[in-house]
C-alpha cells in the first residue's frame, strides 16, 4: 500500500492529526487483490449497473415524481430536478462511488478509514437502511397482496360489494368508490386513526412473510445470488412501462395529460417548498446517504471508470422518472377525461326535461340532448361558459383541468388510481398483473439495495459477521419480519406513512452533510482528486471541488434547514381513512406518537456524535499513557549511566576495545553540568519509534 502524506495549511487543510494521517484511498490492484481476502466481485460491468440502477430506480420514481412535477409546474419542475441533478445529485453520487470504490469497505469501514472519528456517519446509514427496510418491504407485501388478486375476472375492485342485510351497496363503497373501498377495507381493514391499532391482519402478515423470504433468499450468498436476480428485477419494469405507454397513447384524454405535463409554469420557481421537494426528490432518487451506493462500489474493481457511472445511471435514473411520468399523465389523463365525459352526462340528464320544454329559449344548446353519453366535454364546456353560470342550477362546468389538478401520489396513486383504470381495460386482470408485478420487481430491487447497505458494513466490520454470512442474512430477515408485524395491524399504514415521512428524511441528510463534510474539509478534496487520479489515472475537473466544498454542502444544510422548519411550523400530520364519511381527513399525530418520531430522528442520527466522542476519549486515553510512559523513561535511571568528571578524566582509551564494548555501541556523553549522562542502547526502542510514526 502506498503512502500520502496529509496535506499541511493551504486551502484543503485537513482536521486529521499526524497519527490519524490515513493512506491514500487509490490502491493498486496487487496490494488490493492481497488484502482483499477474498472479497466478492461483480461477474461482470453489466451486472454492476443494474444492481445500482435497480437499487436507485424504485417505486418514487413511478409515484412521487410524478406526483411532484403534476403539483409543481410540470415542465418547470423538470427543468428544476435537472438543475439540481447536475449541481448537487451527480457529484454526491460521484463521490459516494468514488469513496467505496477506492476503499472497498462498506460505509463503516469507508468513513473510518477516513478518520476513525467519523466511523459514526456509517452507523447511521446503517441504522436508517435497517427503517426503510422496515416498510419498504411492507409495500411490496401489499403490491403481493394485490397481484394475487388479480387472477380473477372480473377484478374484485371493480364493483362494490352488495350488503346481504339490506340486499343494496355497502355504504362506505357507494360513498367513495369501488377500488377505495377495496384498498381501505378489503386490503387494509384500516382504522379510523393511528390510536385505534386493532387486530392484525392476518392475510397482509403472510405477505410479509413471504416478501422476507423473497430477499433472504435472493441475499443469501450476498450479490453472488442477488446480482442474478437483477437481471430480470432491474430489466422488467422498463419493458412494462413501455407497454403501459404504448397503450395508454391509444386512450381517449391522452394527449390532454401529456399536455398538462409539460406545459410549464415558471412562476413555482419563485417557491421555496417547490425547491425543497426537487431537492429532497433528487436526494431519494440517486439513494444517497443509505450507504447502499458505496457498499455496491466495494465489489468493483479498482481500475473501474466510476465517474462515468455516475453520469450513466444518474442519466438512467433521470430518464425513468421522465418515462414513468409520462405512463402516469397518460393514464390520469384518461381517467380525469372519463370522469369529465360522466360529469357531462350526468348534468346533460338533469337538464334534458328542461330543454324539451323551452325548445327555442336562449340557452338551448345545439348538441343532442336526447343521448347524454354522446355529448361531448368540449361542446358542454362551450354551451356551460356561455350560459351555465346564468342559469343558477346544480351543475358543474366538468373541467377536465380540475379533474387533473386532483393529484394522487403514493399509495393512493398505485392501489386507487391505477386499478380503477385498469378496470376499464378489456382484458383486465392481464394489466392488472402485468402492472403489479413492475411494482414487485421495483420494490424488491430497491430492497436488495438497502439490505446491502445493513449487511456489507458489519460483515466488513466486525469479522465474525463475514464468516456467518448466511446466519446474519437470515437473522437480519427473521428481525425485520418481526418488527414488521407493526405495520400488519390495522393502523398499520398510518405507522408506514410515520416511517416514509421522517424516519430517513432527517437522519440522511444529516449523513450527506457529515459526508461532504468528511471528503471537503477533513480528508481535502485535493487529496480526494489525487486518489481518484491514481485510480482513472486521468483527474476529474476542477469543478467538482469546489462542488463538493460549497455547493453541494451549502445545498444540503439548506435542505435541512427547510425541512426542520416545515416540521416545527407546518408539525406533523398524517392522513386518516373516516369510515363514517368514506372520505380521508388530515389528523395531528397523538403526543405518543410525536415522541415516536423524535426518537427514530435522534437514534438514527445519535451514532455520529457518539462516534466522535468515544475517538476523541480513546485519542486522549493513548495520549495520557504515552505520557505516562514517557514519565517512567525520565525517572527509571536504569536506562542511563551517570558520569562524573573525575571519571570522565580517568576514562582510558585502551579499555574501549573489550568484547564488551565490542558489543553495544559506542556511547556519547551530554555535558550536562558538573554530571554527564551515558545513553545505553535502544535500538529496539528506536525501531519501535519508528513503527509508531508511520501511516
Amino acid at each position: 500500500m502506498t503512502e500520502k502524506p496529509s496535506l499541511d495549511g493551504g486551502e484543503d487543510g485537513t482536521w486529521l492529526t499526524e497519527s490519524e494521517s490515513q493512506s491514500q484511498l487509490a490502491l493498486n490492484s496487487e496490494a488490493n487483490e492481497a488484502d482483499d481476502g477474498g472479497r466478492p466481485a461483480w461477474d461482470s460491468k453489466i451486472q454492476y449497473v443494474l444492481a445500482q440502477v435497480g437499487f436507485s430506480v424504485g417505486l418514487g420514481n413511478v409515484w412521487r415524481f410524478p406526483y411532484l412535477c403534476h403539483q409543481n409546474g410540470g415542465g418547470a419542475f423538470m427543468l428544476l430536478y435537472v438543475f439540481l441533478l447536475v449541481v448537487v445529485g451527480v457529484p454526491l453520487f460521484f463521490m459516494e462511488l468514488a469513496a467505496g470504490q477506492s476503499i472497498r469497505q462498506g460505509s463503516i469501514g469507508v468513513w473510518k478509514h477516513i478518520s476513525p472519528k467519523l466511523a459514526g456517519i456509517g452507523y447511521s446509514s446503517c441504522l436508517v437502511c435497517f427503517y426503510v427496510a422496515l416498510y419498504y418491504n411492507v409495500i411490496i407485501a401489499w403490491s403481493l397482496f394485490y397481484m394475487g388478486n388479480s387472477f380473477q375476472y372480473p377484478l374484485p375492485w371493480e364493483n362494490c360489494p352488495i350488503d346481504v342485510a339490506t340486499n343494496d351497496t355497502v355504504r362506505e363503497c357507494a360513498q367513495s368508490s369501488a377500488t377505495s373501498y377495496f384498498w381501505f377495507r378489503k386490503a387494509l381493514n384500516i382504522s379510523s386513526s393511528i390510536e385505534e391499532s386493532g387486530e392484525f391482519n392476518s392475510i397482509m402478515t403472510g405477505c410479509l412473510l413471504a416478501a422476507w423470504t423473497v430477499v433472504s433468499l435472493a441475499m443469501i450468498k450476498g450479490i453472488k445470488s442477488s446480482a442474478k436476480v437483477m437481471y430480470f428485477s432491474s430489466v422488467f419494469p422498463y419493458v412494462v412501462l413501455f407497454i403501459f405507454l404504448i397503450r395508454g397513447l391509444t386512450l381517449d384524454g391522452a394527449i390532454d395529460g401529456i399536455t398538462y405535463m409539460f406545459y410549464p409554469r415558471l412562476e413555482i420557481w419563485g417557491s421555496v417548498q417547490v425547491w425543497r421537494q426537487a431537492a429532497t426528490q433528487v436526494f431519494f432518487a440517486l439513494g444517497l446517504g443509505y450507504g447502499s451506493v458505496i457498499a455496491y462500489s466495494s465489489y468493483n474493481p479498482i481500475q473501474n471508470n466510476c465517474h462515468r457511472d455516475a453520469l450513466l445511471v444518474s442519466g438512467i435514473n433521470f430518464m425513468t422518472s421522465v418515462l414513468a411520468s409520462l405512463v402516469v399523465f397518460v393514464i390520469l389523463g384518461f381517467r380525469a377525461k372519463n370522469i369529465a365525459k360522466g360529469c357531462v352526462a350526468e348534468n346533460v340528464r338533469l337538464l334534458s326535461n328542461m330543454w324539451n320544454t323551452e325548445q327555442d329559449h336562449l340557452w338551448q344548446p345545439s348538441f343532442n340532448t336526447t343521448e347524454p353519453a354522446s355529448v361531448s366535454v368540449s361542446d358542454y364546456r362551450d354551451w356551460y361558459r356561455r350560459y351555465g353560470a346564468t342559469l343558477h342550477l346544480n351543475i358543474t362546468d366538468c373541467n377536465l383541468e380540475e379533474e387533473m389538478n386532483k393529484g394522487v401520489e403514493g399509495t393512493g396513486l398505485a392501489f386507487i388510481a391505477f386499478t380503477e383504470v385498469m378496470a376499464l381495460f378489456p382484458a383486465s386482470p392481464f394489466w392488472s398483473a402485468l402492472f403489479f408485478l413492475m411494482l414487485l420487481n421495483l420494490g424488491m430491487s430497491t430492497m436488495f439495495g438497502t439490505m446491502q447497505g445493513i449487511l456489507t458494513p458489519l460483515m466488513d466490520n466486525f469479522k465474525l459477521l463475514g464468516r456467518h454470512r448466511t446466519l446474519l442474512t437470515v437473522c437480519s430477515c427473521a428481525l425485520g419480519f418481526l418488527l414488521g408485524l407493526l405495520f400488519t395491524q390495522r393502523s398499520g399504514n398510518y405507522f408506514v406513512a410515520m416511517f416514509d415521512d421522517y424516519s430517513a428524511t432527517l437522519p440522511l441528510v444529516i449523513v450527506v452533510i457529515f459526508e461532504t463534510v468528511s471528503v471537503s474539509w477533513v480528508y481535502g478534496t485535493d487529496r480526494f482528486l489525487d486518489d481518484i487520479e491514481d485510480m482513472l489515472k486521468w483527474r476529474p475537473p476542477v469543478v467538482y471541488k469546489y462542488l463538493w466544498k460549497y455547493v453541494c454542502l451549502l445545498a444540503m444544510m439548506g435542505l435541512l434547514a427547510a425541512s426542520l422548519l416545515r416540521m416545527v411550523f407546518k408539525g406533523p400530520t398524517y392522513t386518516a381513512w373516516n369510515e363514517s364519511t368514506a372520505s380521508e381527513m388530515t389528523l395531528d399525530y397523538p403526543g405518543w406518537a410525536l415522541v415516536m418520531i423524535t426518537l427514530l430522528i435522534v437514534f438514527a442520527s445519535l451514532p455520529v456524535p457518539i462516534g466522535y466522542i468515544q475517538a476523541l476519549l480513546q485519542d486522549r486515553r493513548l495520549r495520557n499513557t504515552d505520557t505516562m510512559e514517557g514519565a517512567g523513561k525520565e525517572v527509571n535511571r536504569d536506562l542511563y549511566t551517570k558520569c562524573s568528571s573525575v571519571e570522565q578524566l580517568e576514562f582510558n582509551p585502551q579499555q574501549a576495545n573489550t568484547e564488551e564494548d565490542d558489543r553495544r555501541p559506542r556511547t556519547t556523553f551530554l555535558p550536562a553540568g558538573s554530571e554527564h549522562y551515558r545513553l545505553l542502547p535502544q535500538q529496539e526502542e528506536l525501531d519501535d519509534e519508528e513503527q509508531d510514526t508511520g501511516v
